[in-house]
């Protein structure tokens, strides 16, 4: 049987979806980031429309969305991309973002690969090149990995800063 895809996980979700993002820089090639990069911010949150009617149609359904992202600091190009349209895109589709400096997570285990965790009991890792090209995913419900992923993302959830208090400096 085929591993459920992301948009499977999503709709089947009830309570709780969590992300973990841990890498400084994701798809150098993608659109958004492309008009970012020559100003039109613009036509980059409107690339991520269907992410923010996905997100806004889990939160509508009374699922809640927290997403922390681990950053090194000074932060890449790339996170200064997120974070630009991190209000526009993900902030009015109900998701609650926090960012944490990598400098105060040393201390945690944190998984390899990002993740997505569904109602506390399924993962979706994001499988990622070192340039940030997009590899794959893998699906888990090992509760070891399950019980590492909800720790790791409670923890730096805790040590991490609102998005409206976030500042990125190149």
């Amino acid at each position: 049987m085929p591993e459920p895809s992301f948009d499977q996980l999503l709709a089947s979700s009830k309570q709780i979806v969590l992300k973990l993002e841990l890498h400084d820089q994701y798809m150098l090639d993608d659109p958004a980031f492309a008009a970012w990069r020559v100003g039109d911010l613009d036509q980059a949150v409107r690339e991520y429309a269907g992410w923010t009617e996905i997100a806004s149609s889990a939160t509508a359904r009374g699922v809640t969305l927290k997403r922390v992202r681990v950053v090194s600091e000074p932060v890449s190009e790339y996170i200064a991309f997120e974070h630009a349209l991190t209000s526009r895109v993900n902030v009015v589709a109900g998701e609650a973002i926090r960012w944490v400096p990598r400098a105060r997570v040393s201390a945690i285990a944190l998984p390899g690969n990002d993740v997505w965790i569904f109602d506390e009991a399924t993962l979706q890792f994001g499988l990622f090149a070192g340039d940030g090209r997009f590899v794959g995913n893998e699906v888990s419900t090992d509760p070891d990995a399950v019980k590492l992923c909800l720790s790791a993302f409670e923890a730096a959830w805790e040590l991490g800063i609102d998005h409206e208090q976030y500042s990125v400096t190149l």
